[in-house]
């Protein structure tokens, strides 16, 4: 909660006054935001047009100076804020304790970064159908935290490594790490077929769109001429070999390593879905016929993990290996071919 002085008082509060102006002091929840999109968070049911109509008249200030809508903020900045009428309903307070699910699954936790092993079948947002993802309940379960927002993202049928960010400023900084090609993400997966190749470099341009129901899906670019607006991204993934297996009733797989180089929608699961190596148990892009056949065989999910995630801390630079062992479920089907 923020800190709301009117010029008369001192006091706290959860919106914003029609009244009188009010004074809000920057916190780390809100510290390297634009302060645009501050006052878009702030005035809950405020038409983005009168936000906007306010920076541009010069009554919201920044420490008693007029700013620009991309201005972003300091810790400790004051920011004013003229008298506005929401037309938000405040949402009753949770009365009853919420059950935590991830609790178990902490990797890694201080007061930047919180790290946990994202289990098979938990979308990490609300969404398409889900109510409630992974960051909904992380919020639920802790009311008090100022600030949770997800680093990246996983597939909602992909398990292992996913980061939270505590701190604005640590979002800020591992996205920049990101983007910069300074994490190193390592995948497992099982693909039917018998890979061949000890290493193997991928560069492949993908394009997403969506089914007439709405649900994202990607394609392999292979005619730049086909693709009218320029939408396509490149995507390279670095793969290794790790082990062969030769099952006498389930026939040919490989279990490999995969390095992202890139962080594309599905790409891991596209580009090898290209090369004729299905990931086992995947349902948009597998095949389905084996994947229903492998249910019977214990297996009842896509075999892709994100097992390892080295990083440097957003804030102390410490080198951090974040490390999510392969699930039960995966490893016991492992087991089973190797019988």
């Amino acid at each position: 909660m923020n800190n709301i002085s009117t010029q008369d008082q001192s006091i706290k509060a959860t919106s914003v006054s029609e009244l009188a102006a009010a004074f809000l002091t920057v916190d780390e929840a809100s510290e390297g935001q634009r302060v645009d999109n501050f006052l878009t968070k702030t005035l809950k049911g405020v038409p983005k047009s009168h936000v906007y109509r306010i920076l541009r008249s010069g009554e919201v200030r920044v420490n008693k100076k007029r700013i620009d809508a991309d201005f972003k903020l300091s810790l400790g900045d004051v920011v004013r804020i003229p008298p506005t009428k929401s037309t938000a309903t405040e949402k009753p307070e949770q009365t009853n304790p919420v059950r935590p699910k991830f609790e178990n699954h902490i990797i890694f936790e201080d007061d930047a970064l919180l790290v946990i092993d994202k289990p098979a079948g938990f979308a990490v947002h609300g969404g398409s159908g889900v109510s409630l993802g992974v960051i909904e309940q992380l919020r639920l379960e802790r009311p008090k935290a100022k600030f949770l927002e997800l680093v990246h993202r996983l597939d909602r049928e992909t398990s292992g490594v996913l980061m939270v960010a505590k701190k604005r400023s640590a979002l800020v900084a591992l996205h920049e790490a990101i983007r910069n090609n300074q994490t190193d993400k390592r995948y497992l997966m099982l693909v039917l077929g018998e890979w061949t190749e000890q290493k193997k470099r991928v560069v492949l341009d993908l394009q997403r769109y969506l089914l007439p129901n709405g649900e994202r899906r990607v394609n392999v670019v292979t005619d730049a001429s086909k693709d009218k607006y320029n939408e396509r991204q490149t995507s390279e993934t670095f793969f290794k070999l790790l082990k062969n297996f030769n099952h006498p009733a389930l026939g040919k797989f490989s279990l490999l390593e995969a390095q992202l180089v890139t962080g594309r929608t599905h790409q891991l699961r596209v580009q090898l879905a290209h090369l004729g190596f299905h990931i086992v148990g995947d349902d948009k892009y597998g095949d389905f016929t084996v994947n229903k056949a492998l249910v019977k065989h214990g297996l009842r999910r896509m075999f892709l993990h994100s097992a390892i995630t080295k990083i440097r801390h957003p804030l102390t630079q410490d080198k951090l290996e974040l490390a999510a062992p392969l699930p039960a479920e995966l490893a016991k089907f492992l087991a089973k071919l190797e019988a």
